[in-house]
């Protein structure tokens, strides 16, 4: 498929070409991810809600993001996830922790997930996260909901990259102080 094809099915939708056009950003294929970013849809990438969902490990960031998921669906919605996953030692690649919890959206095609490995990078995203955002937005997604890889308390670049973040901290872990 050419990048001309690529394009217009992603435009279209397509969830094949979402994936296609994250990996060939996320794998740094020079020409063809500058290319992908720049024909993509600006209206679209303007009109996106981003929702970033942080928090430790275990505190519920996947269950809230399946719950908000369904809710958005029953509103119409087409919605995208990011689920941001500690890398593999093996292979380097998402762990597919957070994939597991939102089987109940895998078979709808107005809902496009894509796990993705942090691949070291601390922050509690990985490097292509704002580029998938893009990607999905000109897909027709209008929320995207990115879900950080368990965080501790200095993890937080999905304030930077989300229009509302989302803590999820589980009752009795820490102080006042700590929750400041």
């Amino acid at each position: 498929m050419d990048l001309a094809q690529l394009l217009e099915q992603l435009h279209c939708g397509a969830p094949r070409s979402v994936a296609r056009a994250i990996s060939l950003v996320e794998d740094q294929h020079g020409k063809a991810g500058s290319a992908i970013m720049q024909g993509l849809d600006r209206k679209r990438l303007d009109n996106a809600l981003v929702i970033g969902i942080t928090g430790p490990p275990g505190a519920g960031k996947s269950t809230l993001t399946g719950s908000l998921v369904r809710q958005l669906r029953k509103q119409g919605e087409r919605v995208g996830i990011i689920a941001v996953d500690p890398s593999s030692p093996l292979t380097g690649g998402a762990l597919l922790g957070d994939r597991i919890r939102m089987m109940e959206h895998t078979l709808d095609r107005d809902v496009v997930v894509r796990s993705m490995a942090t691949r070291g990078r601390l922050g509690g995203l990985c490097s292509s996260a704002g580029a998938a955002v893009r990607i999905m937005a000109a897909s027709g997604c209008r929320v995207i909901l990115i879900e950080t890889v368990g965080i501790g308390q200095s993890e937080m670049d999905i304030v930077s990259l989300a229009d509302i973040t989302l803590m999820v901290l589980a009752p009795g872990f820490g102080d006042d102080i700590q929750a400041m």
